[in-house]
């Protein structure tokens, strides 16, 4: 578990997608029972109650060892903190236990056809059947549904309100009937995303995050998590996300095996530093909103981390193209080495980071209202 990741060896919670190492597994099942996999979770959801200073040391001694990360998904990055801060006792009980150890994946139902980056415009509705709400509608680009156990998702429960307000977060598992997903292809020749509908599904009414009609305040705290990138650093990979990115060799060999060049040209020199700079100051300021944070819960700051991550990883895997060449728009074929057709298909996929979780627009108009404080 000190040697680089490979694609296919993430394990992301659940059943329905296994990761192909076992090793891996042996990884999860230590560092979760240390409560390691979600360090600053309270003990008895299945974390290890860690201050932030003690995450911080825990960080450190993973990240010198170069530890792979024991767990990923939505279930650890953007669920787990927001049921922490708003769910109900039986809930947690009942589902952060199981994020914790691997058990359950977890996918997001945020996006709709005609409610992309205006998402308050929603209109999956939920209609208030007594014991329980009856759920029509669908959504879209949502992530890993075909292989996720539950959603957590916001619909409509009062049309009869302001867009923003008369929206609820509910919870419920992806077997029920009434749910179908459907993958989107992509450019890369993957389906990451899904189209997932909702014909008559039953929801219990247990499973309401927070208050009726107030689900829009909750379902921008979750993202703020998500764009936070923090629940990232509990694994100790030094990369993170960036990790995925990183061709097996260094930049600057890179430069010599494809472009015949040397390290010091001064054009390709200059491209390596920046891309090596803007990575290592976006890791240290996330280590120090960390260590920063008063409240430990991360802020509209978070808009910053998401803009930032997106043009970096476009930029380092434009960057890899350059000094590849030709070579670097490998899709099939025997001319074509693993890692050129992974990191072409990689690249294509890319064009989506700056969209996904929200557009770059949207992270803008956020830090310019709530961080900056200019006028509307």
């Amino acid at each position: 578990m000190r040697t680089r990741m490979v694609p296919g060896e993430e394990i992301n919670g659940g059943r329905k997608r296994l990761g192909n190492n076992l090793e891996a597994y042996e990884w999860l099942a230590l560092m979760a029972a240390k409560g390691w996999t979600v360090p600053t979770w309270p003990v008895e959801f299945g974390g290890a109650g860690l201050s932030a200073e003690e995450f911080t040391v825990l960080l450190e001694e993973l990240q010198r060892i170069n530890a792979r990360p024991p767990l990923g998904g939505m279930g650890v990055s953007m669920l787990g903190p927001t049921l922490l801060e708003y769910g109900t006792e039986a809930q947690k009980q009942q589902h952060l236990p199981g994020i914790a150890k691997g058990e359950v994946a977890w996918c997001q139902g945020y996006s709709e056809p005609g409610a992309g980056s205006d998402l308050a415009s929603l209109q999956t509705r939920a209609e208030d059947q007594g014991d329980h709400f009856l759920v029509n509608g669908s959504k879209i680009w949502t992530s890993g549904a075909q292989h996720a156990d539950w959603m957590f998702c916001l619909v409509r429960t009062d049309p009869s309100r302001p867009k923003h307000e008369g929206i609820s977060f509910l919870l419920f598992d992806m077997e029920s009937p009434g749910v179908t997903t459907r993958p989107i292809s992509l450019i890369n020749g993957e389906s990451p995303f899904c189209e997932t509908f909702f014909d008559n599904l039953r929801v219990p009414k247990s499973q309401l995050l927070g208050p009726l009609n107030q689900g829009w305040p909750i379902g921008k705290r979750l993202l703020q998590h998500e764009r936070s990138g923090l629940s990232v650093l509990a694994n100790g990979d030094r990369a993170g996300p960036l990790e995925r990115i990183l061709p097996s060799q260094p930049l600057e060999q890179l430069v010599q095996s494809y472009a015949g060049l040397s390290p010091s040209d001064p054009h390709l020199r200059n491209l390596i530093v920046r891309s090596d700079m803007e990575k290592r100051a976006f890791l240290l300021t996330q280590k120090r909103a960390l260590q920063e944070s008063e409240s430990e819960t991360p802020g509209a700051a978070t808009s910053i981390f998401k803009v930032v991550e997106a043009n970096y990883v476009k930029a380092q895997l434009e960057l890899q193209l350059l000094i590849r060449g030709t070579q670097g728009l490998g899709w099939e074929g025997e001319t074509f080495s693993d890692e050129e057709r992974a990191m072409c298909r990689l690249w294509l996929e890319a064009k989506s980071i700056s969209i996904a979780g929200g557009s770059n627009e949207i992270q803008f108009n956020i830090i310019a209202k709530r961080v900056l404080g200019l006028p509307d």
